[in-house]
């Protein structure tokens, strides 16, 4: 019989899955049009806004943009919506599978803020609607006139939220957030302005009215922001893998620098698909900002091992740490896996623990007893067979102790 540790981890995988194909999908669409729209060719006579001319897959495709719309609507029209809206939603889903199921774990730190699993729900679902409020009202205002300092308004509005969110949650959790509330942002960009000024525009051309191009140049500046915000939203969700990105005293301005590495980068692509030249600048731009965030991981203080003895256990970490047999499982962690995941790491060429995971104190261990469980229980991930062979035994002694905390 699948325990239930089991069936959840792939679930969250199941989900993960969809997540990664759903956004490959819409970043690709996102790139592809941007790029055309800047790419198109403008010196042509007539009603179309441009065209480009394309070769792909061993056929020709001849494409042209209307800058409000064509004088009949064609009977075949495709939408692009679905992309952005079914990563958001596969988006949530993970974050609700990964950071509320398992929010004892990855999204509360009792060092930081003193919350019950349920206030902290409650932050992270309430946070991602304000981003949205916030920015829309803005572009909204009289700024929406002036693309620059909106864009600096933003990402100031990014940088507080990074910081906010590192006030309260898991560095790991941080980082999560701060990229779904930038991709809410950006879905609701879509949702909200984009696909119903574009639906305003085709009810015009069926009725007959010609369309006012406001409502273009509106969905251009939001699709325009979405550009920009597509590579650091990126970073963001992968940063949950790299403990020096989220594990660090300034992760939080670590996230905001990733910001503006997104738009350097963006800036050449969109200039050299513009055919603007090349500004090579930005690479330089670039280079700086890494180097800046490499520092940036180097600095603050670090928790010692008897800074983390000192602690008391949580529910959550007493509940594993009393259950039967959790000092054979203990011993088995210490001997085998300790010596990577220690906050001082003394296996050669590790400088920080793998995925910021430390198993030295008793909490260590009995917080993350499902992932100890899973990937050195169930599974043989753990430790790595080509660094240290970890005995049948002391597999089966995490597996009981595990069992006997859950039931199962």
């Amino acid at each position: 019989m699948t325990d239930l540790a089991v069936t959840w981890d792939w679930i969250e995988f199941a989900v993960r899955w969809l997540h990664v194909i759903t956004a490959i999908a819409w970043i690709g669409s996102s790139f592809y049009f941007i790029a055309l729209d800047l790419g198109l060719n403008r010196n042509i006579p007539g009603p179309a806004d441009g065209e480009e001319w394309q070769v792909h897959g061993g056929g020709f495709y001849h494409i042209r943009k209307y800058l409000v719309a064509p004088d009949a609507m064609p009977e075949h029209l495709t939408w692009f919506k679905w992309e952005a809206y079914s990563t958001w939603l596969s988006g949530a889903a993970l974050l609700a599978v990964v950071y509320w199921v398992g929010g004892e774990l990855y999204l509360l730190d009792p060092t930081r803020a003193d919350l019950t699993l349920w206030q902290g729900i409650a932050i992270s679902a309430a946070s991602l609607g304000v981003g949205w409020v916030i920015y829309d009202a803005l572009c909204k205002s009289p700024l929406g006139e002036r693309p620059t300092v909106l864009m600096l308004l933003l990402f100031a509005l990014l940088v507080a939220m990074s910081w906010g969110y590192n006030q309260i949650f898991t560095g790991r959790a941080a980082l999560l957030h701060l990229g779904a509330f930038t991709a809410t942002i950006m879905t609701a960009n879509v949702f909200l302005i984009i696909i119903p000024n574009q639906k305003i525009v085709v009810a015009d051309l069926k009725a007959g009215r010609k369309p006012d191009p406001k409502y273009g140049k509106i969905a251009k500046l939001r699709s325009t922001h979405n550009n920009y915000l597509t590579l650091p939203v990126i970073f963001l969700m992968l940063s949950n893998h790299y403990p020096l990105a989220f594990g660090v005293e300034y992760s939080w301005a670590i996230a905001a620098l990733v910001f503006l590495m997104g738009v350097t980068i963006r800036h050449y692509f969109n200039s050299m698909h513009a055919r603007k030249g090349l500004p090579t600048w930005t690479w330089a731009a670039t280079a700086i900002i890494f180097l800046c965030i490499i520092w940036l991981s180097t600095l603050g203080p670090r928790e010692s091992v008897e800074e983390a003895e000192a602690r008391p256990l949580t529910a959550f970490e007493t509940r594993f740490a009393e259950a039967p047999g959790f000092d054979a499982a203990y011993d088995a962690v210490l001997g085998n896996c300790s010596m990577c995941h220690a906050r001082a790491p003394v296996w050669d060429g590790i400088g920080i623990a793998p995925k910021g995971v430390h198993l030295e104190t008793p909490a260590d261990v009995a917080r993350h007893a499902q992932d100890i469980y899973l990937q050195a229980g169930v599974s043989h991930a753990m430790p790595p067979p080509n660094a240290l062979q970890m005995l049948p035994d002391y597999r089966a002694d995490i597996v009981a102790w595990y069992r006997a905390a859950t039931g199962g």
